[in-house]
């Protein structure tokens, strides 16, 4: 067992397989009682040693709805204190080694750190000490209320990687080598802490998987807040939901988002351009060089909407009038389902709709921002994960790559995504480029440039594409 000594006080870790394992680790105190809707507090200390041997409580949260519920794992540890995070590390007495911080997605209302796939003792194998850590969700981490600060859950993050920063030494990390990835709102939210004067110096490059930069105004993102209130017959205000009881905020916020999804729109939780935390639009402020001299690594899945319009049967009920329509009300260019289908000989009309779904919120923001960087201080590179799952004609969808990156394919919860015999070549290609990344600040392909080079990770293995659809890519400018 090794005992390693934190800012708070002294935590037990456990050895496994060469890799120490610390788990639970608080980095805030419970965000609860007079602590409710409030910014994060430090933890109290402690003098006794916390034995670091499971995993911390998870923020309150709905399972995922079907048929996501089969296909998403989302464990539920019961407590308070949600804001804790976990390390694994080579040696707590060696160093210092990069470290690399992971930020799970979820819609900001799913997930958390004690996901198996998000297992870390792969980067620890590889010389990284890997953090992964919860942060608040849903109404509790990203409501907005006239009497509190917006982005709490964001705020959350932020105190885990000052928590970083002050700690990550005595685990046999380099707190002037921290890498932050994080996978759709993971991605979103580190988008948001690329742009926010709140996190200088706390990170040096950052992974965008699936998840481009994105805010929306408090009167939008209110709707949602407002919704959840009139569910319950109280005020929009933080005194208000602070004395609710917690399962009855949880039923109603089920109730007013389940219609809601990335890709078809619908009342949820977004990040906000509060003013603080995040001073504007972040795709804004990135373009116009927020993140100049940071490394970045930005990437999407090929057939990310998949997920949520195979296994729900949407992606067979979409005809001609319909995405006739979705075109017109998400003004696409003109000329874009005849270009795509052109590309995509045998599509339907759901899969074409897709494609135009997966390039406007994701491949698109990404070349975009790619180009705005370009010529910029600190690299930028670009990937696409390629490989068709065989599961449920779900292809290269949304979250599949998360096995791959983390080297944990075996795992039973991603072959729930995988199905059986998923490529362990390319899981040690996608997962190294990673390591590389974070060590040296250069996964082993070209930085963005007028060519335009993309990683694609597929089934014939990774290798380089210039250019890629830019047939497709052009429409949008």
């Amino acid at each position: 067992m090794s005992v390693v000594e934190t800012a708070y006080g002294p935590v037990r870790g456990r050895a496994e397989d060469g890799v120490t394992v610390f788990l639970g680790i608080p980095y805030a105190a419970p965000p609860v009682g007079p602590l409710r809707l409030r910014p994060p507090e430090p933890p109290e200390p402690w003098d006794e040693i916390l034995e670091a041997a499971d995993f911390g409580p998870t923020a309150p949260k709905n399972p995922y709805a079907a048929p996501l519920d089969a296909l998403l794992p989302d464990p539920d540890v019961p407590g308070d204190g949600w804001l804790n995070l976990n390390v694994w590390t080579p040696a707590a007495d060696g160093g210092p080694r990069p470290v690399m911080v992971w930020i799970h997605g979820g819609s900001l209302r799913n997930g958390s750190s004690a996901v198996p796939v998000y297992d870390g003792r792969a980067f620890a194998r590889d010389g990284v000490v890997l953090v992964s850590l919860n942060y608040r969700l849903g109404i509790e981490g990203f409501g907005v209320f006239p009497d509190a600060p917006a982005n709490l859950g964001l705020r959350d993050q932020l105190a885990a990687l000052a928590w970083v920063r002050e700690n990550i030494r005595a685990f046999g990390g380099d707190p002037d080598n921290v890498t932050v990835f994080g996978e759709s709102a993971g991605a979103i939210s580190i988008g948001a802490l690329l742009a926010s004067p709140h996190a200088k110096g706390l990170f040096h490059r950052a992974v965008l998987q699936s998840g481009a930069p994105s805010a929306v105004s408090r009167d939008s993102a209110a709707r949602t807040t407002s919704a959840i209130a009139e569910q319950l017959g109280i005020e929009a205000t933080a005194a208000a939901f602070a004395a609710a009881e917690p399962g009855r905020l949880l039923a109603a916020q089920r109730e007013v988002t389940r219609r809601g999804n990335p890709l078809t729109g619908g009342l949820g939780f977004q990040i906000v351009v509060d003013g603080d935390i995040v001073p504007e639009d972040p795709a804004t402020a990135l373009a116009r060089g927020a993140a100049d001299g940071v490394d970045v690594l930005l990437g999407s899945n090929t057939d990310e909407y998949r997920l949520w319009f195979v296994p729900s049967g949407l992606v067979d009920r979409i005809g001609r009038v319909t995405l006739r329509a979705a075109v017109l009300k998400q003004r696409v260019p003109w000329r874009a389902p005849r270009v795509y289908r052109a590309g995509r000989p045998g599509a339907s009309p759901g899969e074409i709709l897709g494609a135009l779904a997966t390039d406007t919120l994701l491949r698109v923001p990404f070349n975009r921002l790619a180009d705005a960087r370009t010529g910029r201080p600190g690299g930028t590179f670009l990937y696409e994960f390629a490989w068709p799952s065989p599961v449920r004609r779900l292809g290269a969808c949304h979250a599949l790559e998360i096995g791959f990156v983390f080297d944990t394919l075996g795992t039973a919860d991603s072959r729930l995504l995988t199905g059986d015999g998923a490529p362990q070549e390319l899981a040690d290609a996608m997962h190294g480029a990673w390591v590389a990344f974070a060590t040296t600040g250069d996964p082993g392909w070209p930085r963005w440039d007028a060519g335009r080079p993309v990683m694609t990770f597929g089934a014939d293995g990774p290798h380089v594409v210039h250019a890629p659809r830019e047939e497709e890519r052009r429409l949008w400018g």
